[in-house]
């Protein structure tokens, strides 16, 4: 209980503005929707998990639409240490089984202490060999460890 309610407090915290929306800008260009039932799984997403934490206790992942720009803000951290993932972004592309993010991917403290990788690109989130998940595909983007960051599908979809 504790931790869910940490995992819920941290990402109130990161929610961005006073409206709880992520801080973007106004001009952004709209979100090119090219399966809109995949675009509803994303919306109604079941969390984000890094496997350095943990794939049984997800982090949280808002999406938000705002004028046709959607944007994702995520996060999860170690329920007893100090890892923690952060994404920050616009959803740019979403297809049959992918979608582009352009964001900030964040990774703190995680498998080992004082690991810090950060890194602004478009990632390629896909769904591959038929998974209830979104994977990001660029795995070793930082310091040769393959990172997986999955984005998880709304319960009964797929």
């Amino acid at each position: 209980m504790i931790s869910r309610l940490r995992n819920v407090i941290l990402a109130v915290a990161l929610a961005g503005t006073a409206l709880g929306q992520p801080a973007m800008a106004s001009n952004a260009e709209p979100t090119r929707i090219l399966d809109p039932e995949m675009a509803e799984k994303l919306k109604q997403n079941q969390g984000i998990t890094l496997q350095w934490i943990n794939w049984d206790q997800r982090g949280s992942a808002f999406v938000s639409d705002k004028d046709g720009a959607w944007t994702l803000r995520a996060s999860q951290s170690q329920i007893d240490g100090p890892g923690s993932l952060f994404l920050d972004g616009r959803i740019v592309e979403i297809g049959s089984d992918y979608f582009l993010f352009d964001g900030v991917v964040q990774i703190k403290d995680t498998p080992d202490a004082a690991r810090h990788c950060e890194k602004r690109d478009i990632w390629r989130f896909a769904v591959t060999q038929n998974r209830t998940y979104w994977r990001i595909r660029t795995f070793e983007w930082c310091d040769y460890l393959t990172d997986y960051i999955d984005i998880y599908f709304p319960k009964d979809a797929r």
